[in-house]
């Protein structure tokens, strides 16, 4: 079954562009980006997952490097799992000695490209790889993502950006093919940023919403009743919206991982002690969190943190 949705495209000039990383995110981004018009290179780590991408997209192209799939591409986009695993793509730096190789996509990219990272990353790395990329005439934009994996598959994501103004400009109407906002924030970094305040308040949210939800129910109320009720009023959310009522019926099976928001609290606690924030709640969610890794459940969605409370 095809992992993107359906959107209609706003007319933009043919690019050509690169994608690396099609994981649950980057897949279906890269889908978009491909169905808009666009002649796609992408690059993955397991191969088999680009054949299965290339099966849905006929037409684009595969490579066997970072390196080989930027080759001639006006943008790159990308979306990987952590700081590390951006090094290795960027620089092609081996993870185990730290070495750099000669198979990272800076040294494939031709002058004056934009290198467009979406993975939830350090501001430390984006500004890292953003000095790295300018010694070489390119350009690098941080640009993490929010909207879940539904986001990426109905083209509908939120985009936060750092980075240079003029190469932002030059990104934003390519990138609006899997996006429904693509803000800049800032100069680099300032992306990551953004969306460590967007896991701050997420990260709250969620545990407000399944102590509600776990107090409700013991007073023995109809949950699903009172949360149409309220979210009518000052408590409606998202989360209350899209995750209320499968927190009510115990399902998590879905949506953006435990292990993928501790990431992701990582960073806003690292950043936190370099910056002096005071992050009380957010420091003891994440705790919480590593009780429902405990129980078994890193892959399940973030609002199984009610599960803790039953």
């Amino acid at each position: 079954m095809s992992q993107i949705g359906p959107k209609t495209y706003e007319p933009v000039a043919r690019q050509r562009v690169a994608f690396l990383g099609l994981g649950v995110m980057g897949y279906p981004m890269a889908g978009h980006l491909a169905r808009a018009g666009h002649q796609v290179t992408v690059y993955n780590r397991t191969p088999a997952k680009a054949q299965a991408w290339l099966a849905e997209c006929p037409g684009q192209a595969s490579a066997a490097t970072p390196r080989e799939a930027v080759a001639g591409a006006d943008l790159v986009f990308a979306c990987v799992g952590n700081d590390d695993d951006l090094r290795s793509v960027v620089l092609g730096q081996d993870l185990g000695s730290g070495q750099r190789g000669q198979d990272g996509a800076l040294a494939g990219m031709k002058a004056g490209a934009i290198f467009v990272d979406h993975t939830t990353a350090s501001a430390s790395v984006a500004r890292e790889l953003a000095s790295q990329a300018q010694k070489r005439g390119l350009q690098f934009i941080d640009a993490p993502v929010s909207g879940g994996q539904a986001g990426a598959q109905n083209g509908l994501l939120t985009v936060m950006c750092g980075g240079d103004a003029q190469a932002f400009e030059t990104a934003r109407p390519v990138a609006m093919a899997f996006a429904r906002a693509f803000t800049r924030l800032g100069d680099s970094g300032a992306g990551q940023l953004a969306k460590m305040v967007n896991q701050i308040c997420i990260a709250g949210l969620v545990q407000g919403l399944s102590e509600a939800i776990a107090f409700g129910q013991r007073a023995g109320l109809d949950m699903k009743q009172v949360l149409e009720v309220i979210g009518k009023g000052a408590a409606q959310s998202w989360q209350l919206d899209n995750r209320g009522k499968t927190m009510v019926d115990d399902q998590f099976n879905f949506g953006f991982a435990v292990d993928w928001m501790r990431k992701d609290l990582g960073l806003v606690l690292e950043e936190a002690k370099r910056n002096g924030a005071r992050l009380p709640v957010t420091a003891l969610v994440d705790q919480f969190y590593a009780d429902v890794q405990h129980q078994g459940g890193g892959r399940w969605d973030t609002s199984s943190l009610i599960r803790r409370l039953r």
